[in-house]
Parts: structure tokens; C-alpha cells; sequence
């Protein structure tokens, strides 16, 4: 799935393997993107695991030391729920 350009989006697998190199990507693209905040989908998830919540409570810290905010959108069924799980559905508004 093609994104806009102002929206980042997470990849298709997101675990622990590729926590690291999804951070670094997206964490380079965040000054790329002007603005008050920054939206990223998760619409394209399809295997992941907490990694995913990790990588985006991660760009939420790096924005809020910008004085921004992310956005979170598309969020699959699963991953709200372990948001849920991990009490972190209120800090990504999942």
C-alpha cells in the first residue's frame, strides 16, 4: 500500500528482529515531515509483536523532545489490543 507523503508507515512485519532498523528509518524520516505532528499508519502490520508498540512509544518520545506529537493511525485489531495489555493505549491514543 502506497502512503501520502506525509505519513510514515510502519512495514508488513514489525518483531524484534526488526525493531532496530524500522526505528532508525523512521526516527531519520521524523525531520523530513514539518508540522506539529507526525502521522504514522499501521495499517500495512501484519506480523509483529510488543516491538511494534516499542518502535512507536520510541518516535512518541523523540517527537515530544521536539514539542510534537504522533499520531497513530490504521491500527490493527491486535495491536490495539496489546496496547491495551500494556497500558500504553492512552500514550498512542490506540
Amino acid at each position: 500500500m502506497v502512503q501520502p507523503a506525509d505519513i510514515l508507515a510502519l512495514p508488513e512485519r514489525l518483531t524484534l528482529a526488526e525493531a532496530g532498523h524500522t526505528l532508525a528509518r523512521l526516527g531519520g524520516a521524523l525531520s523530513q515531515h514539518a508540522g506539529p505532528s507526525v502521522t504514522v499508519s499501521a495499517s500495512a502490520l501484519q506480523v509483529f509483536d510488543s516491538s511494534a508498540l516499542a518502535v512507536l512509544l520510541e518516535l512518541r518520545r523523540q517527537l515530544a523532545a521536539q514539542g510534537r506529537a504522533l499520531q497513530v493511525n490504521g491500527w490493527p485489531p491486535r495491536l490495539k489490543e496489546l496496547a491495551a495489555l500494556y497500558g500504553v493505549q492512552e500514550l498512542l491514543a490506540a
